[in-house]
């Protein structure tokens, strides 16, 4: 890597330690560009190079974060043989990353819905979602077929999605108490394959 790609490496590092810092105690609406700009000791110009939009850079952030949680779960339930407790290891560590400042877990999920659909970091979270599917799909086929697997996966990452974008005010256990009833209903009643 040359020295101008070192340079911007370390100025993404920056922003991303500066906007996680801000996000984890502020909701996106309260945190303005210039904070992040300053904290990341670069002009508001050069933000701008990095993330267009506040909902630009707040998918940046947090994809990294769900990225680890993903990553975490994916760990954890690679050890665990029952399938109920395998998909929660994968979920629940995703749970947590949204609910750890939940203003921001929500805008989060809305920037993934009703983003700019050509924005790099929009397809980056879209990924993501894709990978936890996959996973749950991996947990669920070691007991059905791959088809039926993967429509169980669907319905349960859109179960766990819906269920994280109305939790309000709920604990974290609460909102994982409910995906797992969730979870506990599709396994134990798999959905017919698409025809």
């Amino acid at each position: 890597m040359g020295r101008r790609e070192r340079n911007k490496q370390a100025k993404l590092e920056r922003i991303l330690a500066a906007a996680g810092s801000l996000l984890a105690e502020r909701s996106i609406d309260e945190v303005t560009t210039q904070e992040v700009a300053e904290a990341a000791d670069i002009a508001t110009g050069t933000l701008f190079l990095y993330a267009k939009t506040k909902g630009e850079l707040l998918l940046m952030v947090q994809n990294a974060h769900y990225r680890q949680a993903l990553d975490r779960g994916m760990a954890r339930a690679a050890r665990l043989e029952e399938p109920l407790e395998a998909v929660m290891a994968i979920l629940r560590p995703i749970i947590d990353c949204n609910r750890a400042q939940r203003d921001n877990g929500v805008a989060y999920l809305r920037e993934i819905t009703f983003g700019d659909s050509a924005e790099a970091h929009r397809a980056e979270a879209l990924t993501i979602v894709q990978e936890t599917e996959v996973a749950v799909a991996a947990v669920i086929g070691r007991t059905s077929s791959a088809g039926a697997a993967g429509v169980a996966a669907h319905l349960i990452n859109g179960a766990m999605l819906l269920a994280l974008a109305g939790a309000g005010d709920a604990d974290n256990d609460a909102v994982a108490a409910e995906v797992r009833q969730g979870v506990e209903l599709v396994l134990r009643c798999p959905p017919p394959l698409p025809a």
